[in-house]
């Protein structure tokens, strides 16, 4: 599955290759509270038809109305436009709490360059892409892991590509599910399983597999603090190999499957290779937000839930971890 912004792009490229007008509407900025992230982007054709969201539906009427009425010059500029400064302009664009919005709107064409930024986008490049907004030029670099979405003196750069890691150690069921969706958030999503028995099978286009061992792999990985790591195979030989290399990189998570008991267990188990009791304190285990999951599919989405929390910086307070869930009657089910 593709990001709902890669999708607009792939749309945007496809008409434009159909020789339908269309322009890019991108967020650069927001004030307030917002209905979609500074980088969200949409894509409208000369007729009308739109793909993606910049604010879940109000001010998306008011482009395609602008466009049907005037239509996209093909020597159209990049400009900027605010929604909501007003209070009136606020309610009747659909913002909440009166928050105010900076759309970035590019008439696109052959210049734009889409058809390389989407080829080197499957070779998993990371790029920056800049936008002259006075004349319109485009061009294509390499970005480093910590680019953002930027506007200086008329350029406008946006960041697009695989800008967070997801490592899955083990390639069964529950791998598939979350390296599915995963990528479906804009995941560059690398599974590790050394056993061939389970990687015989994996199949899951847009997923980087491969079977060295975890550690070794998490060390070659040099982990940021745009990765996260997920121990899902259930064996300490394999799990704890990556933990205890994971725990003590800059991934900003870092969890593995597993009862409170076992989980208890593995913390033992990683105090023998010098790991500190802050590092340990970083492991999620039980992992994963309590939901009252039990298939494949419901724990996955338990683990992105949790994933998405921290990475959005989420007060712990306000989670309900599967470690804080009422225990089952029974002694030692193995749930997240």
């Amino acid at each position: 599955m593709d990001s709902l912004d890669l999708d607009v792009l792939k749309t945007a490229a496809a008409w434009l290759d159909a020789g339908h007008r269309c322009q890019l509407v991108t967020v650069v900025k927001t004030w307030g509270s917002s209905p979609r992230p500074i980088g969200a982007t949409l894509a409208v054709r000369g007729d009308g038809r739109v793909i993606g969201s910049v604010s879940g539906g109000c001010i998306e009427d008011d482009l395609i109305e602008n466009v049907r009425a005037r239509g996209i010059a093909r020597d159209a500029k990049p400009h900027l436009v605010s929604y909501g400064i007003s209070a009136d302009d606020a309610h009747r664009f659909g913002l909440p709490c009166g928050g105010t919005i900076e759309l970035a709107i590019e008439p696109l064409g052959g210049a734009s360059g889409l058809r390389e930024l989407l080829r080197r986008l499957e070779g998993g490049e990371l790029l920056e892409r800049r936008l002259d907004l006075a004349s319109g030029a485009v061009t294509l670099a390499r970005a480093t892991p910590g680019s953002v979405l930027r506007v200086e003196d008329d350029m406008l750069t946006t960041v697009h590509g695989p800008r967070w890691r997801l490592f899955i150690i083990g390639a069964g069921p529950l791998s598939r599910f979350l390296a599915q969706v995963a990528g479906a958030m804009d995941y560059r999503v690398i599974v590790c399983d050394p056993r061939e028995e389970y990687r015989a099978d994996w199949n899951l286009a847009g997923t980087e597999l491969v079977h060295t061992m975890p550690d070794d792999l998490m060390i070659e990985a040099r982990l940021d603090a745009r990765s996260a790591v997920v121990a899902l195979t259930h064996d300490p030989k394999l799990d704890d190999l990556a933990l205890m290399e994971a725990l003590k990189s800059e991934a900003f998570y870092v969890g593995a499957i597993g009862s409170r008991l076992n989980n208890a267990r593995r913390r033992e188990r990683l105090k023998l290779f010098d790991l500190s009791d802050a590092e340990l304190g970083r492991l999620h285990g039980p992992i994963g937000l309590y939901i009252g999951s039990k298939t494949p599919s419901e724990i996955g989405i338990a683990i992105l839930a949790e994933m998405t929390a921290v990475r959005n910086g989420v007060p712990a307070a306000m989670l309900v971890p599967h470690a804080a869930a009422p225990a089952p009657a029974t002694s030692d089910i193995c749930t997240l």
